[in-house]
């Protein structure tokens, strides 16, 4: 290892690769990290995090709505786009700015550049003009992340992404939104809630392909509620623009159907970032996706060449890339090898009212399971019975009706990311009905419901 620059040299500084590079330092390894974008990746600048402020801005419209109830009054509520987006501009600041002192107090020296392999142990770091580094590494860790696949369709130029959605001007009186994955879903919620009028289309019958069926239909009720158009199985096969104003574009549907907005979010999927990293220069196999194949301990096929998060396209949550940079240092610099273990992974999509699961939907349960019990509970939660908000919650178990244990909990309502994830505990430790039964519930509250099911 004295022979190399560096015991491990990472490329890509996410929540995966800062994990990965503080605890490899702290197990006494020599590291650096390259970064051509943003410190703290997808996540802290153009995904999880801003989402969430946004998702959290546009929640607003119901508490105001819902206070009369109350008995609070107050002047008509106003909204100002600008204001949001330069006070969640200034988080990301920060929150940049603490990754930085994160590395630096690991001792880890942060490359600012584009990073290319020229080896198996060489990097190339380009930092844009005459600037360039050339560093030897024992260790490769590849965690760049993917990037938002717009289709060839005519028209797609006139077309945002995510990435440029965190960074609009104004907000549109109407938005299209294409795709039914997590991104498609919230960012719908997110300009409903804020006031545009807003258009889903999706391919599918059902958006959110994964997820427990009956939650994702309760969710499709749920946003056609708030004034959500659901185009279902429909696809857009061109994006026009036009003479008009604020409706620019126009959608061409397959079904003869035409859609008119001023902006189109295309959410159709993302694809390990791949690209110009050198990788063939060191023979490292890539899957049908772009994405880097590597073994349950984040191995690729070249032995010192490693990779983890959405690069991978194995479960692309953030919290999943971080437990595998954690394996993943354990394994290189502990003397403990771990693998990566991705079952029960508990999720959150933060759509309007928020879905939460973990473990089996009720579909891969029977699949899996044959004989299974079903707990259900739909109702209305208590702080809305004093507002004309008429959302219903749904909470769901899947039990194995064999042993008992818990396989699956789905929640679709207020509080279901927060509810979920200690339930998640309870899954993960292979809790059975009966010991949910046994919990005491805490009343009046949502999550009761889960430990009083029949």
């Amino acid at each position: 290892m004295t022979d190399y620059d560096y015991d491990l040299f990472v490329i890509g500084a996410g929540s995966g690769g800062v994990r990965a590079s503080r605890m490899a330092a702290g197990y006494g390894a020599r590291v650096a990290v390259a970064e051509e974008r943003y410190l703290g990746g997808t996540c802290v600048n153009v995904g999880c995090v801003p989402k969430k402020l946004l998702v959290c801005a546009s929640a607003f419209a119901d508490h105001y709505r819902e206070a009369s109830g109350f008995g609070w009054t107050a002047g008509q509520p106003a909204f100002d786009w600008g204001q949001l987006i330069a006070n969640k501009n200034r988080e990301i600041e920060r929150l940049n700015g603490i990754y930085r002192g994160l590395l630096d107090s690991a001792g880890v020296e942060l490359f600012e550049g584009r990073a290319r392999l020229l080896d198996p142990h060489t990097v190339e770091i380009d930092a844009g003009g005459a600037s360039e580094s050339r560093v030897t590494a024992d260790q490769i860790l590849i965690a760049v992340g993917s990037w938002p696949d717009m289709p060839p369709i005519p028209g797609i130029e006139h077309a945002i992404s995510s990435n440029e959605a965190f960074y609009l001007e104004r907000l549109p009186e109407r938005v299209a939104v294409v795709g039914g994955g997590y991104i498609g879903v919230e960012f719908a919620g997110i300009f409903a809630g804020l006031g545009s009028r807003v258009t889903l289309v999706y391919r599918g019958p059902l958006f959110l392909r994964g997820f427990d069926e009956e939650i994702r239909a309760h969710l499709a009720e749920e946003m056609r509620v708030r004034g959500i158009d659901l185009r279902l199985e429909s696809r857009v096969e061109s994006i026009e623009k036009t003479a008009g104003n604020d409706d620019r574009l126009r959608l061409h549907l397959d079904d003869g159907g035409t859609v008119d907005c001023g902006e189109v979010l295309y959410a159709t999927g993302r694809r390990p970032l791949v690209a110009d990293l050198g990788l063939e220069n060191c023979g490292v196999a890539l899957g049908e996706q772009g994405e880097i194949v590597v073994d349950e301990f984040s191995c690729s096929n070249v032995p010192n060449i490693w990779a983890i998060g959405d690069v991978t396209d194995r479960l692309n949550l953030t919290p999943v890339a971080i437990h595998e940079a954690m394996c993943l240092s354990r394994t290189l610099f502990a003397g403990e090898p771990t693998p990566v273990d991705h079952e029960a992974v508990a999720t959150a999509v933060f759509s309007q009212p928020p879905l939460a699961a973990v473990g089996l939907t009720e579909e891969e349960a029977r699949a899996r399971y044959g004989d299974v019990d079903v707990y259900r509970s739909r109702f209305r939660p208590l702080k809305l019975t004093l507002t004309d908000n008429r959302e219903r919650t749904l909470v769901k178990l899947i039990v194995d009706r064999s042993s008992g244990r818990v396989l699956g909990a789905h929640m679709l309502g207020a509080d279901a990311p927060e509810i979920i994830q200690g339930l998640a505990v309870a899954v993960k430790m292979g809790a059975t009905k009966d010991d949910f039964d046994a919990a005491m519930a805490i009343h009046p509250t949502s999550a009761e419901e889960f430990v009083t099911l029949r």
